[in-house]
């Protein structure tokens, strides 16, 4: 947990210094950025939040089409954070339907069951191959790991070269774009730490051992109208309470002087701030500085890299298409790498009496690359190809289709990411001590969306209350929020989902 012990001065304990003409400033308007606000104005505190679309949520946004509604990314709300729980029911109320948990992995024509089913993966697997992955497995158990600095050394070394070859390798480099060896050791370790898979096999044909294996969730938490809905509430609540949120109005400049930001430039309008609260990518937030950061800062925020990704979003005759919240696509010759069923979500994604699916084909690319900027008339098509080649929907029951592209999706964990966050972490310690970063983005780290609210929460009681929790530390040593936890110690370290189940956040 981050240490709380030191305080700051007393009247920056109580956010004496905030005030109307000097009020909060929160760059962004997704998660981090309105769970900032939110907090702030309940506290009675002045706040403007600069948003640069013309629409909240960021990454966690819901779009509307003829009644539709589409969740871009999948977002399933389960946390083992109380806190932010207890807000996500405070923000949502009664509209927070508990929905039933399913997903399988597509692989070699076949689909898997998540969490494995010892009969299912014969079945699909064969037992040919089952024995060949098990020795594999115990291989990689007694030999010496050796170095493990790339997502291939971490995954080969726990789960075996045959399981990393079948669900990991193509996966993840079709995810990221580049080769597995690429990606760092860490994120393999934030996403998929310790899990067992002689454990997972052992439960999947025997049954748990009590509480020592853990299970995936069987439901969740979902807004009846998607994830957007908790966001347009949480602005109404700011508003109410005073805070004010601009749309459109994407921050152009922070001014600097004496170590902190005294003006934040957006659409012309200057703003003077108490402090600055930001979930920008960092290396928007560096671009942006004047007087220009270190030429090493500089250097550091160009060589973060990032993953966008666009949703193809269809509308389907046919009312039930599939069960799952969402399928992951192992399978070659199609480019898509999930896909949603938002009726699954929730049947109020669909208008009222409609016998049609809404339907998520999620494809992963670097914006200006030639996927990015396919023209959207061809993207549908391509898409409504895929959901046929894979026998999930006729392409000709497919009545319409819009493209949603996102920007910096995802930051990427590669051989100098680490460096470069901490060249820029020095250089905000020092030039801009009235600046927190928050979020995914602006921290550069593969967060889901409670831990981007936490970091947004610890963020305001430093604020507020003059406690000293290292906001870069939220979620490092988290485990995966959606495994079922011994309930009287819920938030001990245990095992994470493998990445074939987990390569998105959900949540966001």
């Amino acid at each position: 947990m981050p240490d709380t012990s030191a305080a700051t001065s007393p009247a920056s304990a109580r956010g004496e210094e905030i005030s109307k003409e000097k009020p909060v400033v929160v760059l962004g308007g997704g998660p981090a950025g309105l769970t900032a606000a939110y907090q702030l104005v309940k506290a009675g505190k002045p706040v403007v939040v600069l948003e640069s679309t013309d629409q909240l949520g960021g990454i966690a946004r819901t779009t509307v089409k003829n009644g539709f509604r589409f969740d871009l990314g999948g977002h399933r709300f389960f946390t083992k954070v109380k806190e932010v729980d207890d807000l996500w029911h405070e923000i949502v109320g009664a509209e927070f339907l508990k929905r039933p948990r399913q997903s399988r992995i597509y692989w070699n024509d076949k689909f898997l069951e998540y969490p494995l089913q010892g009969v299912d993966v014969i079945r699909k697997l064969g037992p040919i191959e089952l024995t060949r992955c098990m020795i594999s497995y115990f291989i990689a158990a007694i030999k010496p790991k050796g170095r493990e600095d790339t997502f291939e050394d971490w995954v080969s070394n726990r789960f075996g070269k045959r399981l990393y070859n079948h669900f990991f390798k193509t996966y993840t480099e079709k995810l990221w774009g580049v080769k597995a060896t690429e990606i760092r050791a860490e994120w393999a370790a934030q996403r998929i730490k310790g899990l067992s898979f002689f454990s997972a096999a052992k439960s999947a044909f025997f049954g748990n051992d009590g509480d020592k294996i853990k299970s995936l969730i069987s439901e969740f938490n979902y807004p009846k109208y998607g994830p957007g809905q908790m966001w347009e509430l949480m602005a109404d609540a700011i508003r109410s309470k005073g805070g004010e949120i601009r749309m459109n109005s994407p921050a152009t400049k922070l001014v600097i002087k004496d170590g902190k930001v005294v003006e934040v430039i957006a659409g012309g309008e200057t703003l003077t701030p108490s402090h600055v609260i930001s979930s920008l990518p960092l290396r928007t937030t560096v671009g942006i500085a004047e007087p220009e950061a270190p030429v090493e800062v500089r250097d550091a925020a160009r060589g973060l890299r990032y993953r966008e990704f666009l949703t193809v979003l269809l509308v389907v005759a046919g009312e039930d298409l599939f069960p799952d919240n969402w399928i992951y696509i192992h399978q070659p010759g199609v480019r898509v790498l999930r896909i949603q069923n938002f009726k699954s979500w929730s049947p109020y994604m669909v208008p009222e009496g409609s016998n049609d699916a809404s339907v998520g084909m999620e494809y992963f690319c670097f914006e200006g690359d030639e996927l990015w900027n396919t023209d959207d008339d061809t993207l549908v098509k391509m898409a409504s190809e895929e959901i046929e080649k894979l026998n999930l929907a006729k392409s000709a029951n497919v009545k319409f289709g819009f493209v949603e592209r996102v920007h910096k999706a995802y930051p990427i964990y590669d051989e100098l990411y680490a460096e470069r966050v901490e060249t820029i972490k020095q250089w905000l310690a020092s030039d801009l001590t009235n600046l927190t970063q928050v979020g995914r983005n602006g921290l550069h780290r593969y967060n889901n969306s409670d831990h981007s609210m936490l970091s947004s929460m610890r963020a305001v009681d430093n604020i507020l209350e003059g406690t000293n929790h290292d906001i870069w530390n939220v979620n490092v040593e988290s485990v995966y929020h959606e495994e079922v936890h011994d309930s009287e110690n819920p938030y001990v370290d245990s095992p994470e989902t493998p990445a074939m189940d987990k390569p998105l956040a959900d949540k966001y």
